[in-house]
């Protein structure tokens, strides 16, 4: 069974928002096993540099490559990333399945971004759209997706 991580930078504060993750959590269940792992967002001073911000970048970046096992294909929620329809993703879902690799790590870094040992450490990188959406939203788009995936994988009637 594939093993599926979310790792992301920050926490749900919102009911709404927890609601919608625990609902594709357990629509998910049926296909994967799924973790979540929030990482502690770095305060910003008031005021930033160019150097407070990378620095904020490097800390949540050590932050984010501890929580991505050895062995794990990571993929990178990033702006600058390669855009796939559903389809897309779901094929794409496939053939790292086919190929072994059962263990995957999505990564959606903070309001900053992430670091270039974040990008380095990814195996690819994904774009949703060349829009900004808020955190908390993409992690709900990223979970609807996988699982939109997995249906379309299974020929189920979701996707339609």
């Amino acid at each position: 069974m594939t093993e599926i991580r979310i790792v992301c930078v920050g926490k749900l504060k919102e009911a709404y928002w927890r609601d919608a993750v625990s609902e594709y959590a357990k629509r998910l269940s049926r296909f994967c096993t799924l973790a979540v792992d929030e990482v502690r967002e770095e305060l910003l001073p008031k005021n930033a540099s160019a150097k407070d911000e990378e620095n904020v970048k490097a800390e949540e970046g050590k932050r984010i490559l501890e929580r991505i096992p050895e062995g794990t294909f990571m993929i990178l929620l990033d702006v600058s990333g390669k855009e796939l329809s559903s389809e897309a993703f779901a094929a794409r879902m496939e053939e790292l399945a086919v190929e072994g690799k059962s263990r995957l790590a999505f990564v959606i870094g903070g309001s900053l971004g992430v670091s270039g040992d974040v990008r380095r450490r990814a195996d690819f990188r994904l774009s949703f759209s060349p829009m900004t959406f808020p955190h908390q939203l993409m992690r709900v788009v990223l979970l609807e997706q996988i699982y939109r995936a997995f249906k379309i994988r299974s020929n189920e009637t979701y996707h339609k």
